[in-house]
């Protein structure tokens, strides 16, 4: 059984950060008492190990930045549970580049992480959150959208390898980049 932290975070302690939680299963929760709801229902249970937080929403929250990775397989509830160790908070602000993408060219798809993450090795671009948006926008349209690509004469899977790598590690555009690769394909 997890003994809950001798503290309480409240209101606005976790204002302006960054997090990635895991979705576990309800049953983790079974022996901890919620310790505070938020105005729009989501329940919270702390740890000393971590966070939980039950909630119908994740994503973009007032002023933070909370991300949900689901479970395999996924759960059908639009309620889920997700858990997070307190180092996994990070600092977050609209002016600072504080993230950089991944891309997973066998799901096609691509998402965005803190700097500040164990996983990051200083090859991505990092970038402000509005930037990281736009150039997450190209390149998950390059993934999914097959359009784009009728003008070249490549594989669009070596294409989109190429374009959306070029996009995580430089500051091209996109359109220098599709510019080159005619040019050099």
């Amino acid at each position: 059984m997890l003994k809950t932290v001798p503290f309480q975070p409240k209101g606005n302690s976790f204002k302006n950060t960054f997090c990635v939680f895991k979705e576990v299963p309800l049953t983790e929760i079974t022996h901890l008492e919620q310790q505070f709801v938020s105005k729009s229902g989501s329940v919270y249970y702390y740890t000393e190990l971590g966070m939980y937080r039950l909630s119908n929403h994740w994503g973009r929250l007032a002023n933070s930045k909370w991300r949900l990775l689901p479970m395999k397989p996924e759960t059908t509830s639009k309620i889920k549970l997700g858990f997070a160790e307190w180092k996994a908070f990070y600092p977050d602000d609209a002016s600072e580049k504080w993230y950089y993408i991944t891309a997973d060219f066998e799901t096609l798809t691509a998402n965005y992480y803190h700097k500040n993450s164990p996983d990051y090795q200083g090859k991505e671009v990092v970038r402000t959150y509005n930037e990281t948006q736009k150039r997450l926008k190209n390149i998950r349209n390059l993934l999914t959208l097959t359009q784009w690509a009728k003008h070249f004469n490549q594989d669009i899977a070596i294409l989109r390898k190429v374009i959306v790598t070029e996009l995580i590690h430089t500051n091209k555009t996109l359109e220098t980049i599709k510019r080159e690769v005619l040019s050099n394909g």
